[in-house]
């Protein structure tokens, strides 16, 4: 059980160096995440809050709503896109009881502001009407990170979050407003989630939802987050822990074994027919947007 403790924040968006994403914006309305993914790579900010509980040590930012007014409404605010759950679910456990997205896309709305918003939980669905409102303004982009479709490592590996199944179910509900929606396939774990059963698998369910986009991404392992998942495959996956050590020597894996991975990963997203941008849908919209003021990149 995750204990929940309330903190305030200066400011409800921070803004992000550098140009390597489609937006400028990050929100996280919580602190810490009961999702348990053992590759978390957010583990590492607990250290600001004073606590190793990264999973159960739950902080919820009360004010949030009201620090966000302040920013949107600012004659300073360009309309960029914000990107809601960079670094911490905003639908996970704690969003049933504190109930804090539906003022945060209000406002959205009220401000005509594009938003991203990354989820491992279908509790989005409650907020389906309002992110379709949204949708029908400006830019919104609906993702879910899924790894496997096997249930048994699943629940190993992201014990608290929902099943794969109904992820992409929520995905598919998505795919029917005119939110973009896409299928975040990472990390992908060597020698556990990158055998061709699964990512086949993965691919086919997407194009059966509709997605926009499918992009893969390698599991990458630094700080806190390389000792914990070393642990994990210790524990769990012995009979894998030396290939994967030495896989993971540093804090990726090798170049050959990424190349063999991706002719694979490429030829079925071929197979198909889904893209591995999640720039296009983006560029579209905002050119199709009537709001001139929002940034284009």
């Amino acid at each position: 059980m995750a204990d929940y403790y309330k903190m305030t924040c200066s400011v409800a968006c921070n803004s992000l160096k550098g140009k390597h994403h489609p937006y400028g914006w990050d929100l996280n309305i919580y602190r810490g995440c009961e999702h348990g993914c053992k590759y978390c790579y957010a583990m590492y900010s607990h250290q600001y809050m004073k606590s190793k509980k990264f999973f159960s040590d739950i902080y919820v930012k009360t004010n949030i709503v009201e620090q966000l007014e302040r920013q949107l409404s600012s004659s300073a605010w360009k309309r960029e896109v914000v990107n809601i759950g960079g670094v911490t679910d905003s639908y996970q456990q704690a969003e049933e009881h504190y109930k804090l997205m539906p003022d945060i896309l209000r406002l959205l709305i009220k401000y005509k502001t594009p938003c991203i918003i990354s989820t491992k939980s279908d509790l989005i669905l409650r907020d389906y009407d309002l992110i379709a409102e949204l949708s029908d303004i400006t830019y919104v982009n609906v993702a879910s990170t899924i790894t496997c479709m096997d249930e048994h490592i699943r629940k190993k590996i992201e014990p608290n979050s929902v099943e794969s199944t109904r992820r992409f179910a929520m995905l598919k509900e998505f795919s029917k407003t005119n939110a973009s929606t896409g299928l975040h396939f990472m990390p992908i774990i060597p020698y556990i989630t990158d055998n061709k059963d699964n990512v086949e698998s993965l691919y086919y369910n997407a194009s059966k939802c509709d997605v926009d986009y499918v992009l893969p991404g390698v599991l990458y392992l630094r700080g806190k987050t390389r000792e914990v998942f070393f642990d994990f495959m210790y524990q769990e996956f012995p009979h894998l822990f030396e290939q994967f050590k030495n896989l993971y020597s540093t804090g990726g894996a090798d170049r050959n074994y990424k190349d063999k991975l991706y002719l694979m990963v490429n030829e079925l997203k071929d197979k198909y027919n889904l893209s591995s941008s999640y720039t296009k849908p983006y560029k579209e919209k905002l050119n199709q947007c009537k709001y001139e003021q929002l940034k284009l990149f």
